[in-house]
């Protein structure tokens, strides 16, 4: 038998952007209306995805994003690239220990100084996180990350939570604006009480020396002494990875000589 033929007037019903399923919507999903439910659904998605691969604690590792891999092009910064390889490896006996579920290497994904932390725990056989972000530069996620730990986000304020969330310490290389908000957004939450005290670590002091005076933040009454000192300076990711074992009470790695 024919199909009975539809109304017209209910096909124009179920062609209508009203009648489509809100998830299924995609303008709406785009809409400012929707920001909420889009600022809820990054939230979850992301931690969803940490609780499944069971990550319970992990080691932030910020910096520049142009600073390249100094096999391939030579800088003056280029050594930081190697730095923050050294760290991951000095992780990784903690992260092994631990079934790779703590001090889980994460960065914001991208190339530079990023890449060189996701690959250093990728060297060693450990899984690490990309929390990537859509910028009209440095988008792409860089090809060191575990695959399925590469989380993209619109937000940069879940971006900035879900860095915190489970970070049991922050370990800060030369960088740009990205570098100095992650940075002092620690800080910040650390002074205020947020979140207990962990482990911030400044590697590179002819960088921090001057790109941030805290000894005239301190004499001026900006910040007191003991907020100066919740940060630690030191020269190389293999200290940077002792500084932050040692605070939980475990074994350092040894710092080579010279």
């Amino acid at each position: 038998m024919p199909a009975t033929p539809i109304d017209p007037r209910v096909v124009a019903i179920l062609d209508s952007p009203g009648y489509r399923i809100a998830e299924a919507d995609q303008a709406f999903l785009d809409s400012d209306e929707a920001r909420p439910a889009r600022l809820l659904l990054e939230f979850l998605r992301a931690e969803s995805t940490l609780q499944a691969a069971h990550v319970r604690s992990t080691v932030v590792v910020f910096g520049s994003a142009r600073v390249p891999d100094p096999a391939q092009v030579p800088s003056r910064w280029g050594r930081y690239y190697e730095e923050a390889r050294a760290l991951a490896h000095a992780l990784h006996e903690a992260c092994r220990r631990n079934g790779c579920h703590e001090f889980v290497v994460t960065t914001g994904g991208g190339p530079g100084i990023m890449e060189a932390a996701n690959r250093g725990a990728s060297e060693r056989g450990d899984p690490s996180i990309g929390l990537n972000i859509d910028l009209p530069r440095e988008q792409l996620p860089n090809g060191w990350i575990a695959p399925g730990l590469a989380l993209r986000f619109r937000y940069f304020a879940l971006r900035k939570m879900h860095f915190m969330l489970r970070a049991r310490a922050l370990v800060a290389f030369p960088g740009g604006y990205g570098t100095l908000d992650e940075l002092f957004e620690a800080l910040t939450l650390v002074q205020t009480g947020k979140i207990p005290r962990i482990p911030i670590v400044l590697v590179g002091s002819e960088f921090w020396r001057r790109a941030v005076d805290w000894d005239f933040l301190v004499s001026e009454g900006f910040i007191d002494a003991a907020e100066r000192d919740l940060c630690t300076v030191v020269e190389t990711g293999v200290e940077a990875a002792a500084v932050v074992l040692r605070h939980y009470g475990l074994a350092a790695p040894q710092v080579p000589a010279g």
